[in-house]
This record gives C-alpha cells, sequence and structure tokens, in this order.
C-alpha cells in the first residue's frame, strides 16, 4: 500500500485473457472469459494462431454465444487473445466486439479502458489513410501502433512503447501478432493485469480468476509497465524505457471458491457463504478474552487514529452503505466526526480536506475508478488515506497509505452480498480499534462487544436456515413495481442497501429512506400495492419504527419486518415478518441485511432475471 497512483482518468471494466504456451489456448481462454464475465457480458471475442494460419472469433452477448458461434469452425491454437466487453464507445455488436485489428490486419488487440484523446488520434490516422470498421477507441489504438512501427521502422515492443507514450487515458492491453505467433506483448496503466508464470507456459488476464487452474506464480503489472511475453521469459520495462525485474508472487485464492458449489447462482452461493466470510474477517484481528483488537494493516498509524478528530469515508454503492454503517460505529465508540462521501462527487468538489483528516477507501474490487480518482484528490492535501479492500493486487491497496483486507474470497455475482457484510466487519473492527486507541471504551464494555462479535457467524448462519420462508415471502410480492425500504440509525444502511439490491437484480423500482423522512414525501407513494420493508429490531428506535409501520398499515401498504426474535408486537401489525437472533445494536447491520439478500435473490429468479449478470451492470464500476 505505498505506490504513488499515477493519474487516472477513467477505465472501463472488460475481461481480458491471453495465453502462450504448449497448451490448446481455445478452451483456456474461453473458460477464463467465463470467470471473468462478471467485468462484462456485452460481447466476447478470441484470436487464435496455430500452425495453419490465424482465426478470429467475435459475437455479441455472452460468452456462451461465442462458444456456439465457433463450434465446429477451426479454433486450433497454442497462443491466443480473449476479451469480454462491457460497452462504452460503441453499442454492443459483432464489429464492436474485441479483439481489433490494425489497419494491415497484422496487429490485434484487446483492450480495457479508455483511450481519452482517440477522437483526436483518429482524425489524424483517417488522413494517413487508415480506414475503420468499429466506432471503439481500442481500434484507434492498435492503428497508432501500426503507423508508428511503420514510419519508425521498429520493433512491436518499441511501437507500443511509444504509442502508449502518445495516448491518453487508462489501459490494459494485450496485442498479439500474426507475422510473429511467438510473444504477446501487454502493458498497464490504471487498469489491472496479472501475469501467471508457468513452465514454458504464461497466462494473462484482468485477474487471477483464470489463471489459479494452471499456476499460482503471478506478476502484477505496474501501472506504466509493458511486458515482452515469449514462452522461454519475458521482458519488463517501464514506459520510460528502463528495464524491470518483476516481483513473482503466490496466489492464496483456492479454485473451488470460483466454483458454485451446487448452488443455482452464484449470489446465493456467496450469500451461503458469509459465516465463514465475516469470521474470517475477524480471524486473528480479536482476542474477546482479553478485549482487545489488533490490526495489523494500520498498526503504523495507530497515533495518527488515537489522535484524529476527522475522519472521511469514500465509497460507491454497496461499499458507500458499508461507509454509512462504519459512521455509526465510528462515532459510537471512537467519538469522533465521521463524514461519508459519495467518491464520484467527492472528486468533482473542492473538498476541504487537511493533513490531520484520515480518509478511508472501501472498495471491494480495489480498482473503482471514482474512488481511486478520490483518493488521488486527498493525498495531494495531506491527508492519510487508509484503504478497505477484498483483492489482494488491487490498485487501492497499493495506492493507499495503509489499510486491512476483508479476506471475503472472490465474489463472483456482480450485486455484491458477502462484500458488503465483510466490509461492514472490518469497519466494526476499526471503530472498536479507534475506541481503543483513544480509551472512549471501556474494557469491560470492549470484550462484551468481542465477545457478541464473535457469535455473529453463527448467528447469521441460524438466518440462512430462513430461506424458504424468504422464499415464501417473495412469492407474495414479486410482481410489485416499486417498494420502499425504511430504518432508524444504523437500520438506515440497512434499508438501502437492501433496496440496491432488489433494484439492481429483479429491476424493481426500490428505495431506501431513513424511516422518519417517510412523511416527508414517500408516504404519497403507499397504497395497497405497494410493499414496505422495515428494520423493526428492538433497539434504541424501537416505538418510533412501530409508529411508522401503523401509519403505512393505515394506508393498506403491505408490510414486511424484520424484527427481533420473540417479537409479537410488530407481528400483530405486520403482514409478514422475518426474525433475526437478538444482538447488540451495533451489530443488527451484519444480521438483518441477510434475509434482504435473500428476499432480492428470490424476487430476482421468480421474475426471471439473470441474478448473476444484471443488465447493464458490471462486478466494479471503473468508468467515469
Amino acid at each position: 500500500m505505498f505506490i504513488d497512483y499515477l493519474s487516472l482518468k477513467s477505465k472501463i471494466m472488460c475481461g481480458i485473457v491471453g495465453y502462450i504456451g504448449f497448451r490448446d489456448a481455445w478452451p483456456i481462454v474461453i473458460k477464463g472469459l467465463k470467470r471473468l464475465e462478471y467485468r462484462g457480458y456485452d460481447s466476447a471475442g478470441i484470436a487464435i494462431i496455430n500452425h495453419e494460419g490465424f482465426n478470429v472469433y467475435k459475437k455479441v452477448g455472452k460468452v456462451s454465444y461465442l462458444e456456439a458461434h465457433a463450434e465446429n469452425q477451426d479454433t486450433s491454437g497454442y497462443i491466443a487473445i480473449g476479451h469480454t466487453r462491457w460497452a462504452t464507445h460503441g453499442i454492443p455488436s459483432d464489429l464492436n466486439s474485441h479483439p481489433h485489428a490494425s489497419n494491415d490486419n497484422r496487429l490485434h488487440i484487446i483492450h480495457n479502458g479508455i483511450i481519452e484523446n482517440y477522437s483526436t488520434l483518429k482524425e489524424e490516422l483517417i488522413n494517413r489513410g487508415h480506414k475503420f470498421k468499429s466506432e471503439t477507441d481500442t481500434e484507434v489504438l492498435i492503428h497508432l501502433v501500426e503507423e508508428i512501427q511503420n514510419i519508425e521502422q521498429t520493433d512491436l515492443l518499441e511501437a507500443v512503447r511509444l504509442a502508449l507514450n502518445t495516448v491518453i487515458g487508462a489501459y490494459a492491453i494485450v496485442i498479439l501478432d500474426r507475422e510473429n505467433p511467438g510473444q504477446l506483448i501487454a502493458a498497464r496503466k490504471g487498469s489491472p493485469l496479472v501475469i501467471g508464470v508457468g513452465e514454458g507456459e504464461y497466462f494473462i488476464a484482468s485477474d487471477a480468476t483464470p489463471i489459479i487452474e494452471y499456476t499460482k506464480n503471478v506478476i502484477y503489472l505496474k501501472d506504466n509497465e509493458i511486458a515482452l511475453v515469449k514462452r522461454d521469459g519475458l521482458l519488463v520495462k517501464r514506459l520510460d524505457n528502463v528495464i524491470q525485474t518483476p516481483l513473482i508472487q503466490e496466489l492464496e485464492m483456492k479454485l473451488e471458491s470460483l466454483e458454485k458449489g451446487g448452488f443455482e447462482h452464484f449470489m446465493l452461493k456467496e450469500i451461503f457463504e458469509q459465516p465463514r466470510s465475516i469470521k474470517d474477517c475477524m480471524r486473528g484481528r480479536i482476542i474477546p478474552e482479553i478485549g482487545k483488537v489488533e490490526l495489523g494493516g494500520v498498526k503504523e498509524y495507530a497515533d495518527k487514529l488515537k489522535n484524529v478528530e476527522r475522519i472521511i469515508i469514500i465509497a460507491c454503492g454497496t461499499s458507500w452503505h458499508a461507509g454509512l454503517a462504519g459512521e455509526y460505529l465510528i462515532e459510537e465508540y471512537g467519538r469522533v466526526s465521521v463524514e461519508v462521501e459519495y467518491a464520484s462527487e467527492f472528486r468533482y468538489r473542492n473538498p476541504i480536506i487537511s493533513e490531520n483528516d484520515i480518509v478511508i477507501a472501501i472498495s471491494q474490487s480495489g480498482e473503482t475508478a471514482d474512488t481511486m480518482a478520490a483518493i488521488e484528490i486527498a493525498k495531494e492535501r495531506g491527508a492519510t488515506i487508509l484503504g478497505i479492500c477484498n483483492v489482494v493486487g488491487a490498485s487501492i491497496p497499493r495506492i493507499t497509505h495503509a489499510g486491512v483486507y476483508t479476506h471475503a474470497g472472490p465474489e463472483i455475482g456482480v450485486a455484491s452480498t458477502k462484500a458488503f457484510t465483510a466490509q461492514v466487519t472490518v469497519l466494526t473492527l476499526l471503530a472498536l480499534y479507534i475506541a481503543q486507541q483513544k480509551g472512549t471504551i471501556t474494557s469491560s464494555k470492549l470484550t462484551r462487544l468481542l465477545t457478541e462479535l464473535e457469535t455473529i457467524p453463527e448467528k447469521v448462519q441460524t438466518l440462512l436456515a430462513d430461506n424458504d420462508l424468504i422464499k415464501s415471502i417473495a412469492s407474495k410480492i414479486k410482481n410489485a413495481s416499486n417498494c420502499l425500504f425504511l430504518g432508524r440509525g444504523s437500520g438506515f444502511p440497512v434499508a438501502l442497501e437492501g433496496a440496491l439490491k432488489l433494484k439492481e437484480i429483479s429491476y424493481i423500482h426500490a428505495e431506501g429512506y431513513p424511516a422518519a423522512e417517510m412523511k416527508h414525501g414517500p408516504i404519497a407513494l403507499i397504497d395497497e400495492a405497494m410493499p414496505v420493508v422495515f428494520i423493526a429490531t428492538k433497539n434504541s428506535s424501537y416505538d418510533k419504527v412501530i409508529s411508522n409501520i401503523q401509519e403505512v398499515k393505515a394506508r393498506k401498504g403491505i408490510v414486511i419486518a424484520i424484527v427481533t426474535q420473540g417479537d409479537t408486537k410488530v407481528r400483530e401489525m405486520a403482514d409478514y415478518c422475518i426474525e433475526i437472533p437478538d444482538a447488540d445494536e451495533a451489530f443488527l447491520p451484519l444480521l438483518a441485511t441477510i434475509p434482504l439478500q435473500l428476499l432480492a435473490y428470490h424476487i430476482a429468479v421468480m421474475r426471471g432475471c439473470n441474478v448473476d449478470q444484471p443488465r447493464n451492470l458490471a462486478k466494479s464500476v471503473t468508468v467515469e
């Protein structure tokens, strides 16, 4: 977490796979693209070289469409590049699918990112006689490489290096040369790229998921690095032409974590993994018997945390909701002022930040462009930046000063589930760690909270046993057009997250509100067709939430209540109740979120939606 951030303007979430070696490349690349499909699924394509020649197959839609398209065609070869796309420049189509070719059809490229000055470059290249087939910025880049190689009369590696010093934007690229089938060229700036190292073979991918089946040894290419990859070795240099010695690291990921394991969808599997993922977040970080939190990742900044007067949390989407939950926890126990900001808005303001502030950046993928740009602003103004991230080797852990990994394991479903509870778990630990450093919590209370926190995975497991009940409730409201989620205090972030899960995978319009705000507008929407989900557990706001429920029932709304186990008062008023185990209010987000994830999941399945790959969404928003 100590690498400086090199300016990132924007980039796109696509999946890249490349292979060079002695194996049949097609199945390796196809399987890799399927594992990366969470990064984009608008179109897919593969270019492959064999002893007889060269073939390119491209198809709009999912990777399975490409696979069917190429069935009974020649897919043999030992060097190949493949891509699954999330469209920005140009609509999803066969023509706009990657790989893209140079003007002479010799070079082919796959690209994750955006070339911001592509329009100017394209105009110049057209004036030089180039003809373009697609609407993409990527095609402009490969034409530029060709043009530079022709003008400078240099080898491909040098032509790519010169071209990348010309473009403005972000990229991870792999280039294949039809006339030199013994090499691939890869480069990155602001977009991840991993090189798997085997015996006489190399694998290139956007992340490690396509690689783990074949090797655990990987090189995380750094920003502004370019690699010449051959079967018998590789050369890495910076764009300023300085040769680098790459660091080979060992993957900790397990192959079985990338499979569905008997579940119908990855999302359901990941919901059911939460007892383990929450436990893994806490492992080695709490000692309940002596009331102590240990966070080695931020130990160097313990004094800074002890004396900090303001914390700013920056995040997007689900991570922003986790940040809101963290705000309640840090202010309650650490007694520090906390502001939670959308990174996408923070970066376009002129925020007031000083060297005395701590900024906490939260991102599951560690590649969210808006969050990284916000980090850059905060670093320029002297703030200490801490990261909370799930992916080892991602950009955010490397550009922040320090931080904590969530250890949730790979999350393939586009809608985050275990990532959210993992982030909230880490924020809970961080809040208690700050309180421990500042002395704002008694030893006995810290011991009690940590002892109870240790029981949360088991309590989550009991909640998962209510899957059939929640599925039954889902069947009653699956045809709703709108839905409200209401909560008070730490129940408010839960309401927001519940609404987001429902809207993003079932396409039902849903909104989360503080329950007290219902009377300031949303109550006008309530009628007999409107489901209203209440976080109505027995906490400091219990009586007020009951009043809100009565107001909804008076207007014939359908009430679904998340209640504390054994509650009878709400049950008499609500149409449907889902009980969660009794727990300290601090742990409400970890428990109340689980049934809302299951509710959204079952509604989406019943509506025939693609749960793991909802329309228009990719796993991480890496484009402005």
